[in-house]
C-alpha cells in the first residue's frame, strides 16, 4: 500500500520502497499528470523531478522519469543531487503543474520516499494525494509504460537541467547582501551528510562570510544519525563552533529543508526560537507587516509577537501544506513549525532551510547582535517559552486502543491545571487557562506517537509531557 503522509510517501528500503511501488506510483502521478492536463486541455504534460543523497534516490529518480517518459510527459530532470526546496523552487519557476523529489526528508537512512509538489511549488494537498492513491491502485503493474533513460533523453521525452544559480541568486536577491559583507560573520555548516553544502555554502561565501564546513561527503547511513537537526544530532556542531569561536553553527536536516541552529555561546537554539526570531526580526527591525501562521505544536510566543504588532497568528494542522496554504489566504508574512521549517512571503510556498539560514545571517548582520543576545531581547519582552516534546514508538497493535482513549473518548489525566478549552481538528490539542497548552497526535511520517506542551519553564512542560505518557502507560 502507497500511503502519503504529512510529508509524502515513505517507506523502509528494501520492504515498501523497491523498484517495483517507485515505478507503480510513478504510473500513478503520470496517470494524474494527464487527468489535469486533460482537464486544463493541454496537449504537452511535463513535470520536474530531483532527488537527494539517500541511498537509491537517484536510481529511484530515474525509474520514475522513465514511467513518466514512457507516458508521454516531458521530464525536466535536475541534473545533481538537489534540496527540496530548491525542486520547489523549479516548479514554480518552470510554472510546471507538478514535480516530485525522491527522499525521505530527516527519517532514518533506511527509509527513502518521495515528495510531490503542485502547482507554484507547493506540496500537495491531501485531496491531490488522495486521488493518486486510488489512482495507484488502479494499476495493472503489468501495463506499467516505460522508456528507457537514455532513449528518452535521446527522444527530447527527458531534459536534464541545472536550476542551481537561479536558486541562489534567487535568494542573494532577497537579503542585505552588503549588510552581511560588513559583518563578516564566522560560520561553521553542519549538512548532516545531506545535501545543503554547495547551495548554502555558495551564499555564504559570496556574502564574504568565513566557513568550515563538517560531515559534508556522500555518506548514505548519515554518519550513523538521524540527518535531524536536533540537540542530539549537533554535537560536533556545538563542539566546533566553541572551540574555535566561531558566531554560528547551521544544521540542516538530509533534503535541507529545515534547519537547527547552535549560538556563539555552544547552545542549541530550537527551532521555536529561531522562528520568533525571525518574525520579531521582520516586524521590528525591517518594518515589514504581517501575520504569522504555525502548527498546533509550535510555539505561542509566536502569538505573543503577533499581539504586540497589532498582527493575527494563525493555528492550522500539522503538515506544510497547510502553513503555506493559510499564509496565501491570509498574505501572512512568515510560516513556519517546530520541527524547524519555515518560509515568508514572496518566497516558496514551502519549507526552505536554505533560505531560513540566509535570512537569520542577515538578521544578525542588520541588528549586530549575537543569537542569543536577539533571543534575551525576545524574552525580556514577552517572557519564557519552554516546550517539551516526546516521540513514543509502540505496538501497531495498541494503535487503535490509543486512539479510541485519547481521541474519540478524550480521556485524559488530571493536569492539575484548569483546561479553557479542547481541540480536535488535528490530533488532540489542550489549552489551559493560564497559557500552558499540550497536544498528542499520531505522526503522519513515522510510527511514532508524538506529545508536545509549552509553559514558562522547562520543568513544567516536561511534567504536561509526564503526566501524558504516564497515564497512557507508554512511559
Amino acid at each position: 500500500m502507497i500511503k502519503f503522509g504529512t510529508g509524502g510517501w515513505r517507506a523502509i528500503i528494501g520492504e515498501d520502497f523497491t523498484k517495483d511501488n517507485v515505478c507503480l506510483l510513478a504510473q500513478g502521478i503520470a496517470d494524474l499528470v494527464k487527468q489535469h492536463a486533460a482537464k486544463a486541455q493541454k496537449t504537452d504534460p511535463y513535470f520536474i523531478l530531483g532527488f537527494d543523497r539517500r541511498f537509491l534516490s537517484d536510481k529511484a529518480a530515474k525509474w520514475m522519469a522513465e514511467v513518466l517518459a514512457g507516458n508521454d510527459i516531458k521530464i525536466y530532470f535536475i541534473k545533481q543531487v538537489a534540496p527540496t526546496p530548491l525542486v520547489m523552487y523549479t516548479v514554480k519557476k518552470m510554472e510546471a503543474p507538478f514535480g516530485a523529489t525522491i527522499t525521505a526528508s530527516h527519517n532514518p537512512a533506511d527509509y527513502n520516499g518521495v515528495k510531490l509538489f503542485t502547482a507554484g511549488g507547493r506540496d500537495a494537498k491531501e485531496d491531490v494525494t488522495t486521488l493518486l492513491e486510488s489512482l495507484i491502485a488502479k494499476v495493472d503493474p503489468q501495463a506499467i509504460r516505460r522508456l528507457d533513460f537514455e532513449e528518452a533523453k535521446a527522444q527530447n521525452r527527458i531534459e536534464i537541467i541545472d536550476p542551481f544559480n537561479d536558486y541562489i541568486d534567487t535568494i542573494l536577491g532577497m537579503i542585505n547582501t552588503e549588510a552581511i559583507k560588513k559583518r563578516k560573520l564566522r560560520i561553521v555548516l553542519d549538512p548532516m551528510y545531506g545535501v545543503s553544502k554547495t547551495s548554502l555554502q555558495t551564499i555564504l561565501v559570496t556574502t564574504r562570510c568565513e566557513v568550515m564546513v563538517i560531515h559534508d561527503r556522500h555518506d548514505t547511513l548519515f554518519g550513523g544519525r538521524l540527518p535531524s537537526p536536533t540537540t542530539h544530532t549537533l554535537h560536533r556542531l556545538r563542539n566546533t563552533v566553541v572551540e574555535n569561536g566561531f558566531d554560528l553553527g547551521i544544521g540542516t536536516d538530509g533534503d535541507a529543508d529545515r534547519i537547527g541552529i547552535i549560538n556563539e555561546q555552544g547552545d542549541f537554539i530550537a527551532p521555536n526560537q529561531i522562528l520568533a526570531l525571525l518574525y520579531y526580526y521582520l516586524l521590528r527591525y525591517k518594518g515589514w507587516t504581517g501575520g504569522v501562521v504555525r502548527n498546533l505544536s509550535t510555539t505561542h510566543l509566536l502569538d505573543a509577537i503577533a499581539r504586540d504588532f497589532g498582527e493575527e497568528c494563525y493555528e492550522v494542522p500539522v503538515g506544510f501544506k497547510h502553513i503555506s496554504a493559510k499564509m496565501e489566504e491570509t498574505n501572512a508574512l512568515i510560516g513556519g513549525e517546530s520541527s524547524g521549517g519555515l518560509t515568508i512571503r514572496g518566497h516558496i510556498p514551502g519549507k526552505d532551510g536554505i533560505f531560513a539560514a540566509s535570512l537569520l545571517i542577515e538578521a544578525l548582520s542588520i541588528t549586530e547582535k549575537s543569537v542569543s543576545e536577539l533571543l534575551a531581547e525576545i524574552e525580556a519582552k514577552y517572557g519564557a517559552y519552554h516546550m517539551a516534546e516526546k516521540n513514543i514508538s509502540f505496538p501497531s497493535a495498541q494503535k487503535s486502543a490509543l486512539m479510541a482513549k485519547i481521541f474519540n473518548q478524550q480521556n485524559l489525566p488530571d493536569f492539575g491545571l484548569k483546561i479553557a478549552r479542547i481541540s480536535d481538528f488535528d490530533g488532540l490539542k489542550i489549552y489551559f487557562e493560564s497559557g500552558e497548552w499540550i497536544s498528542i497526535r499520531f505522526s503522519g511520517t513515522e510510527p511514532l506517537l508524538r506529545i508536545y506542551a509549552e509553559a514558562d519553564s522547562e520543568k513544567s512542560s516536561t511534567a504536561l509531557c509526564n503526566i501524558m505518557t504516564g497515564y497512557l502507560g507508554l512511559e
